[in-house]
């Protein structure tokens, strides 16, 4: 994977702002698109976004600012 840990963590909580509830579903979402159209490699990246995103969204309080 071409993305440092500090990218994915900083794209899954861009993803968070941008998409709220959804996040993790819009991040799961894309990463099967892009498997779809054989990008294996944007597949990974996407499925490690949703990982974290998921990991965030347990940290954070609902109602609370990312």
């Amino acid at each position: 994977m071409m993305v440092d840990e500090r990218e994915l963590w900083a794209c899954a909580n861009q993803v968070i702002r941008q998409h709220g509830a959804e996040a993790s579903s819009f991040a799961k979402k894309r990463a099967e698109e892009l498997l779809r159209i054989g990008d294996q490699k944007g597949n990974a990246v996407f499925l490690a976004i949703a990982t974290r995103v998921d990991q965030l969204e347990c940290l954070v309080a609902p109602g609370t600012p990312h």
